[in-house]
């Protein structure tokens, strides 16, 4: 049996039937292979320890605008360090890297080292990507100090123990001091309203209303009171996860899991979440929500956030922050966006910060690299102390001082950071290198003292903008997350990042998921634009669409997976 990771579609959408042939006809020998390499290159790990110029080829799957082909300040330290020059190619755009891992998958012609998010299953299945176990065990203290207890879950499955990549896009032991999603509101907006309470849709809805009634129009272009991003995959982030997030569940992806049960359906069976759409629509045919939301493209949907004239939102911050950069780089700090967890009504809870434990993409080694044990001293370096206080603070003396023992950036760093987002991001490479080695979360301390990372309190607290300080201070709070239900008041999910779950590959579930994606990429946009005696019957008519095609069964095999990774992760019988 293959598998893939759930959100991952792009040999489905772009050649499936030959990306399934080129794992099925050299998945076995190439992953042979792959091993057979890192056995060689283990005898000769001398290459490894110097520091001689090597260059590394590294494809990430997510799109990176500043990316200075390591010219930065950050950069240049790391290969004087280390030897390594990476040679990096990005996603461009929003696709998630999907079109060019189908590529490389179906074709073989992989760089070094890859960050392949969702599409690792691909690469594990075509024998592309090698087993990591070895060489983290002989090479890379740093990593196994950093995962300790938690190396269980670097293991790719039940079946297959193998360590094919290393969480890269999350910290170890993470403590979130921020919120960075919901649904956004302008400050402007808040501060003309007298800062109402915003917890409901309602609320939210209101807001909006009351404000775009006294302002039609912002800086000569019509005002828009609420736009989402529907674009390709993005209509997860901002039409359909929402609708989970809005009546109390969790993240997992396109499902919903019974914690008691372990039982798995798609999330938008949940009742509750029917209401959330229907929202959605009565926001539409009120006129509240933009006419463009599922024609619009993601840069038009940036560019009309850049503009100042959209009021709310419903994201996270990644999805628009190049927009609202670009505001606060014009001194138009009051257009930037307060974040709110808002509900459908008071019954539910927001589940943002509900922790899912050390479970993420991360970064893998292919068989295409000719020195693995080079690549992985590298990966150990940068997940040294010293390469992620360089990763994620900078050059000393440069980006930040000690003073009395303490990490301290000075404040003409601080307002660039701010203001001046993109240059000084292009300049110094902070924040550019964080899926090249594994790291410590957002809360923990090094062996000084100081925090691993520059998101603590005290210095989130001083990059808000002076419009963003007045809104918290108006709703009593320090920062964004002090609005939020916190970690403690949910349990851990037994069952972690689902979305990093390795699904089948190949057989029925592929077909059956790929069927209800394109319904679902039909039918909820057809429901929110339709008119409201409609609605009833086309979301009624999406549902049993959906179990024509067949989720029952893989709603069924899904759960049973879900068992099978509640078992690995937590030593748990389930039957």
């Amino acid at each position: 049996m293959k598998w893939k990771s759930p959100k991952t579609f792009a040999a489905l959408l772009l050649a499936s039937t030959l990306l399934l042939s080129a794992c099925g006809s050299s998945g076995s020998d190439s992953k042979n292979a792959g091993n057979s390499s890192t056995g060689n290159t283990n005898q000769s790990s001398k290459a490894g320890d110097d520091t001689s110029p090597i260059t590394f080829t590294f494809f990430g799957a997510d799109a990176s605008p500043n990316w200075n082909n390591m010219q930065d300040d950050i950069g240049k330290v790391i290969t004087e360090k280390t030897g390594v020059t990476i040679d990096a190619e990005y996603d461009v755009g929003s696709g998630g890297g999907e079109n060019k891992l189908a590529l490389m998958t179906a074709s073989g012609d992989v760089p070094d080292m890859i960050f392949a998010k969702g599409n690792l299953s691909n690469l594990v299945d075509a024998g592309l990507v090698i087993d990591m176990a070895p060489l983290i065990e002989e090479h890379a203290p740093n990593i196994k100090k950093i995962f300790g207890d938690n190396m269980n879950r670097l293991k790719y499955s039940n079946d297959d123990p193998s360590i094919y990549s290393i969480v890269t896009n999350m910290g170890v032991d993470q403590q979130s001091f921020d919120a960075t999603g919901g649904f956004e509101i302008q400050q402007r907006v808040l501060k003309e309203l007298g800062y109402p309470k915003i917890r409901t849709v309602k609320d939210f809805e209101n807001a909006l209303k009351q404000y775009v009634e006294k302002h039609p129009t912002t800086d000569g272009q019509p005002t828009i009171p609420l736009t989402l991003n529907a674009d390709d995959w993005r209509i997860m982030i901002t039409v359909t996860n929402p609708a989970f997030a809005a009546t109390g569940a969790p993240d997992d992806g396109e499902y919903y899991v019974d914690p008691e049960t372990y039982e798995a359906k798609l999330h938008y069976k949940r009742p509750e979440e029917k209401e959330y759409f229907r929202w959605l629509n009565h926001m539409y045919n009120e006129g509240l929500l933009d006419k463009d939301t599922f024609v619009q493209k993601d840069d038009q949907y940036k560019a009309k956030i850049a503009s100042g004239r959209v009021l709310g939102l419903i994201d996270q911050e990644w999805g628009y922050q190049d927009a609202e950069n670009a505001l606060k780089t014009a001194g138009k700090d009051e257009y930037t966006y307060a974040h709110f967890p808002v509900t459908l009504t008071e019954e539910y809870v927001d589940h943002s910060f509900q922790s899912a434990g050390v479970d993420g993409y991360g970064i893998s080694i292919t068989t295409a690299c000719k020195d693995p044990v080079r690549a992985i001293k590298f990966l150990d370096w940068m997940s040294s102390e010293e390469g992620q206080i360089l990763r994620n603070w900078g050059i000393e003396g440069k980006h930040y001082t000690i003073e009395d023992g303490v990490r301290v950036i000075p404040q003409e760093i601080q307002d660039r950071k701010v203001n001046d987002a993109t240059n000084f991001t292009k300049e110094s490479g902070i924040s550019l290198y964080l899926t090249l080695g594994a790291r410590y979360g957002d809360g923990v301390k090094d062996s000084t003292g100081n925090y691993y990372t520059t998101n603590f309190p005290e210095q989130i607290v001083a990059g808000y903008t002076e419009a963003e300080k007045e809104t918290l201070k108006a709703y009593g709070a320090t920062t964004w997350k002090d609005l939020f239900p916190s970690e403690e008041d949910f349990p851990a999910k037994e069952w972690g990042a689902l979305y990093n779950m390795p699904v089948p590959t190949d057989g029925d579930y592929q077909i059956i998921f790929k069927k209800t994606q394109d319904i679902i990429r039909k039918r909820i946009p057809e429901a929110v634009l339709a008119k409201r005696e409609n609605f009833d019957k086309i979301y009624d008519d999406f549902l049993a669409e959906l179990d024509k095609a067949g989720a029952e069964k893989m709603e069924a095999e899904y759960t049973e997976l879900v068992k099978a990774r509640v078992a690995l992760f937590t030593g748990k019988d389930i039957k």
